[in-house]
C-alpha cells in the first residue's frame, strides 16, 4: 500500500518537473524533493539538456547537510547511474549519505534501465518504486515513447465548423491564408503547445494554403522545428515556413527539389510514408511532434494508428461545406469550452 507521505512528495516532485516542459528534451522531465522529519529541506528539478539533473539540486539546496542521511530522496524517475554531460545522480546520493529513496518510475532507457536502482541498492539504500507511476510516466510521455516505441510522441490538432469541416473548397488563386475557426485565447494555447514541443509538422497542402509560419510568436519559448511532408515538393519560396525561425525539413518524392536552410529527405515509401517520416525523425533524435496538417495529413496518421494525442477544436461558425473532419470516430475523452469554441481530447492509452 502506498504511504500517503510518499504520494504527497513525489506529486510536489511531479510540480516541479513541468516548470522545464519543454526545456530538457532529449533529457526527461524529473523533479526532486528531500524531506527530513516531516519537512521538506531541498528541492530541484532538472532546467535543460546539460545542466545538472533535479537530484543534484535538491542536494545542493539543504542548508544543513548535516541532515541528509537522516533525510528521504524523492525522484520522480529513477536517478541515472551513468557518465553523460552531467555526473551520474547515483554517486552524489551515495556520497551524500541518504538512506531512503522513493522513486516514481523506472528510466527505460538503455543506459539506465533500472541500474540506478541497483546501484543504490548495493550501496544499503533502501530504495522504493512505483510511487504516482502512472502520473509521472504520463509527464514523461514523450521520453518514454521514444526510447520504447522508437518513434516521436505524436499529438494532433485541428479544427473544424460547427457544420464538420475543416476548410473550404479552395479554387485557384484564392488568397493563402486561414480560414479562422477559433479566437485568440485557443490561438495562444496552441503556441504555447507548440513550445512544449521538438517538431511541428504540416502537409504541402496547408502550407500552400494557409502559408503558416509554425512558430511561437504568441508565447515565450522555443520555436520547434519545422516538418514539411510534400510528395511533389511544390511550395512557395516566400512561404512563411521558410522564414528562418527555426530549422525545416522537407519530406518529399521529388529528387530536384531544394530550399534555403532546409534539409530535404526523400520518400522512399508512397503508401506508408508516416512510418518513413517517424523512423526519420526518431533517427535525428526528435522526441514529440505536433502535426498541424490538413484533411489527408491527419487522415493519414490517423489511419497508421502512428499517434499519442489528438485535440480538436469545434467552432460556432457554420461552412455549408468543404473539406470534412478528417476523425470521423474520434472519441472524446475530456472537453473545454471556450467563447468561440469547444475543445476535445482523445488519446489511445
Amino acid at each position: 500500500m502506498t504511504n500517503p507521505d510518499d504520494l504527497f512528495y513525489m506529486r510536489r516532485c511531479l510540480d516541479l518537473a513541468v516548470r522545464a516542459e519543454g526545456n530538457t528534451s532529449p533529457n526527461p522531465l524529473v523533479g526532486s524533493v528531500i524531506v527530513h522529519d516531516g519537512r521538506i529541506t531541498g528541492e530541484g528539478y532538472h532546467l535543460r539538456a546539460g545542466t545538472p539533473h533535479a537530484e543534484v539540486h535538491a542536494i545542493n539546496s539543504v542548508a544543513d547537510k548535516t541532515l541528509l542521511p537522516s533525510s528521504t530522496l524523492y525522484a520522480s524517475l529513477e536517478p541515472c547511474s551513468h557518465q553523460g554531460r552531467t555526473p551520474p545522480c547515483t554517486d552524489l546520493i551515495i556520497k551524500s549519505g541518504i538512506k531512503r529513496v522513493v522513486i516514481g518510475t523506472m528510466d527505460t532507457s538503455l543506459k539506465v534501465a533500472g541500474r540506478g536502482i541497483e546501484k543504490m541498492s548495493a550501496a544499503g539504500i533502501e530504495v522504493i518504486t512505483g510511487i504516482a507511476e502512472d502520473e509521472c510516466r504520463r509527464v514523461n510521455r514523450r521520453f518514454f515513447t521514444w526510447h520504447e516505441k522508437h518513434r516521436p510522441y505524436v499529438i494532433l490538432k485541428w479544427a473544424r465548423s460547427a457544420d464538420g469541416y475543416i476548410d473550404f473548397n479552395r479554387s485557384p488563386g484564392d488568397a493563402a491564408e486561414p480560414h479562422w475557426i477559433t479566437g485568440m485565447t485557443e490561438r495562444v494555447l496552441v503556441h504555447r503547445w507548440r513550445a512544449a514541443e521538438d517538431a511541428i509538422l504540416a502537409g504541402g497542402g496547408t502550407v500552400r494554403a494557409d502559408n503558416p509560419s509554425l512558430d511561437v510568436r504568441l508565447w515565450k519559448g522555443k520555436n520547434p522545428v519545422k516538418i514539411i511532408i510534400s510528395r511533389s515538393g511544390a511550395l512557395d519560396r516566400a512561404s512563411k515556413i521558410f522564414n528562418g525561425t527555426a530549422d525545416v525539413i522537407l519530406f518529399t518524392r521529388n529528387r530536384d527539389v531544394t530550399f534555403q536552410n532546409t534539409r530535404v529527405i526523400y520518400l522512399k515509401e508512397d503508401q506508408d510514408f508516416i512510418g518513413e517520416v517517424l523512423a526519420n525523425l526518431h533517427q535525428m533524435g526528435i522526441q514529440s511532434l505536433f502535426v498541424e496538417g490538413g484533411g489527408f495529413i491527419i487522415k493519414s496518421f490517423i489511419t497508421s494508428g502512428l499517434w499519442d494525442e489528438a485535440w480538436r477544436f469545434t467552432g460556432k461558425k457554420k461552412f455549408g461545406g468543404g473539406v470534412a473532419d478528417p476523425f470521423t470516430s474520434f472519441n472524446a475523452c475530456r472537453s473545454y469550452h471556450f467563447e468561440h469554441s469547444i475543445l476535445e481530447k482523445a488519446q489511445k492509452f
